[in-house]
């Protein structure tokens, strides 16, 4: 992981290493684009002559204007000179505008394009990057980063731009007077090492403030969400979120502030310098002019050249300020693109065999989290069999999560193989790996998606072509409506007036919100649709009623038709048609096998279906 991910700000070295992105950005702005890209180059190259040529005429114009009077001669080359002056006008014009709206078409399509190597990168890494706090604070920049990162091109093409038109000027004002020059860089230096220093203070209060702002959205969230209503009305917790918002987004506020005031005395300070090498710069020109070595158009073009001069200066000083800002910010962005997951396919990956031929097997498996010390699953050894179902059953954090985690490879066991028909879960392809399992977490997602995409999303592969068809307003694949039928989600039908095509939830307009079982319901429809290897179950009727339940597990058996299969449960309901049970505690399984034997044992397992029973009598 990169030293983005620290707690600690960059150091000056870090910063200037940052630069190193710039290439990197420029060649992600090219697969963006390359036709935008190459228009923007054109269009501010042939701005960056402009100025010049415009000053120039403008000198001849006025030298043309005091040698008629003197001479009393025509005004027909005049005429000629202002219309080419105002051609020139009107082209920068244009060309500006031009080049305004190419950049816009190119940034939003950039935009898109980053937003879209984010995701597509996320879903590469490990579930233990995704949950662990510094990589969810560079994460977060990253997102930040992926709107206006764009601007780093933009400074540079303005870079380029600017540095033509500057050498125009310099070569003008070096033929007049060196001096000229020399005071030119006076005036501009000392605000250019300003901005460069105020930039960096303010890359390092956002850096230190990223996951500060992510509290800030966390409870900005909380507080104005359909999802948190409930329960932030009936607890009366709206006035405690706004304080804590209030009372975290004012130290936000005063810090920036801080901040700002001081840029804007430092800034207002070093203006004065360059105020005094424009005005002596002012002082040489006159001079020049009384003394009759400069004419009239020449006092104006130098004149003007040099406060074009120092504001093109100024502007190339600032903008490498903020290309040098900007590339703080690009850092975080490729330091999380060049993330690299720990668990990925190897070279020699094989495909998993469908279907299994011995089963799945756990050999001395042991498991800490990262970051811990203390075993979340130790010794674990035991075979899944082809066929077999299997119960898991334990008390909270006895290890019965992580147990699925492994057995899925969203981690990879501390000591220990998880094995295959006799291969190690490592050495199988990730992506051909997964689709041997079938899951429904305990914290499944409730898709703000239509009634059919929710169950689709359990086969997207295979779903895919049909989600995207025209004819998945009228109808359902016949495996959807088996998968819907098994889990008792067909009887939503009835209620839903779009039927398939209906939005579930309440964030998009004529959405419809389903109650708590009735979106276990499409969870369990999205695990049944995937035809694998083993389905894993975890609490998978926590949220039923007991009709439905005695209905989902009646026709159980005849749903993994001779696959492998892991419950999770807490109802000993339910674990008792398992063909075995696994009994966690502690990260150890401390016993196991059917549900007589273990009754019969009085061990854990009996101790906590005597609690259970107790309940009902």
């Amino acid at each position: 992981m990169s030293t983005a991910t620290g707690d600690t700000r960059p150091n000056w070295r870090e910063r200037l290493v940052a630069l190193r992105y710039t290439p990197a950005l420029l060649r992600l702005v090219w697969q963006t684009s390359p036709g935008l890209l190459g228009a923007t180059v054109v269009l501010r190259l042939i701005r960056s002559v402009l100025p010049v040529g415009i000053l120039w005429v403008a000198k001849l114009i006025i030298d043309a204007i005091v040698a008629a009077r003197e001479t009393q001669a025509g005004f027909g080359a005049l005429q000629n000179l202002v219309l080419l002056e105002i051609a020139l006008v009107v082209g920068a014009e244009f060309l500006s505008r031009a080049s305004q709206l190419v950049d816009t078409v190119l940034s939003d399509l950039f935009g898109n394009h980053v937003s879209v190597r984010i995701m597509e990168h996320a879903a590469t890494l490990d579930l233990a990057q995704l949950e662990n706090p510094a990589s969810n604070d560079l994460m977060e920049r990253a997102r930040r980063s992926a709107t206006g990162r764009i601007g780093v091109l933009t400074h540079l093409l303005g870079v380029g731009e600017g540095s033509i038109t500057l050498v125009a000027i310099s070569t003008a004002l070096l033929a007049f007077n060196p001096w000229l020059l020399l005071l030119l860089s006076l005036a501009v230096v000392p605000s250019f090492l300003g901005e460069v220093r105020f930039s960096a203070k303010q890359y390092n209060l956002i850096f230190q403030w990223t996951q500060q702002r992510r509290r800030l959205d966390y409870l900005r969230l909380l507080a104005a969400s359909v999802d948190t209503a409930k329960e932030v009305k009936v607890f009366g917790l709206a006035s405690w979120l706004t304080h804590q918002f209030r009372r975290l987004s004012h130290r936000w506020h005063t810090e920036n502030r801080r901040l700002a005031v001081r840029r804007a005395v430092a800034s207002s300070g070093l203006s004065l310098i360059a105020t005094a090498g424009y005005y002596g710069a002012y002082v040489l020109i006159i001079i020049g002019t009384i003394a009759g070595s400069i004419t009239l158009g020449s006092l104006t073009f130098l004149a003007m050249s040099f406060a074009r001069g120092r504001e093109t200066v100024q502007l190339l000083l600032s903008t490498l300020g903020s290309i040098y800002d900007e590339s703080l910010y690009t850092r975080d962005l490729f330091a999380f693109l060049e993330t690299k997951p720990t668990i990925c396919s190897r070279p020699t990956a094989r495909t998993v065999p469908y279907p299994m031929r011995e089963g799945i097997v756990f050999e001395d498996v042991g498991f800490r989290y990262p970051g811990r010390d203390m075993w979340a699953l130790r010794y674990a050894s035991f075979h899944l069999r082809v066929g077999e179902r299997i119960a898991i059953v334990g008390e909270n954090g006895s290890g019965k999560t992580t147990l699925t985690r492994l057995l899925t490879r969203l981690y990879d066991p501390t000591e220990g193989r998880v094995l295959l028909d006799g291969i190690d879960l490592r050495e199988y392809e990730l992506a051909s790996l997964r689709r041997a399992f079938s899951v429904m977490f305990q914290d499944y997602v409730r898709y703000d998606l239509r009634f059919n995409e929710n169950i689709a999303v359990g086969s997207i592969t295979d779903m895919r072509a049909y989600l995207e068809s025209s004819q998945a307003n009228g109808y359902a694949p016949a495996e959807m409506q088996t998968a819907s039928e098994k889990s008792r989600a067909a009887q939503l039908l009835q209620k839903l007036p779009a039927r398939w095509q209906q939005m579930l939830g309440k964030r998009f307009d004529e959405g419809i919100d389903l109650s708590v079982g009735e979106w276990q319901k499409v969870a369990l429809a999205r695990a049944y649709l995937r035809d694998a290897n083993v389905f894993i179950l975890d609490e998978p009727t926590a949220s039923l009623d007991a009709r439905a339940e005695y209905e989902l597990f009646r026709g159980f058996s005849e749903l993994i038709d001779g696959r492998s299969a892991v419950l999770v449960s807490h109802r000993f309901s339910t674990v008792r048609t398992a063909d075995r049970i696994l009994v966690l505690n502690g990260g150890a399984i401390v016993e196991q096998g059917t549900h007589n034997e273990l009754v019969d044992s009085r061990g854990l397992y009996a101790e906590l279906f005597a609690m259970q029973a107790s309940s009902y009598r």
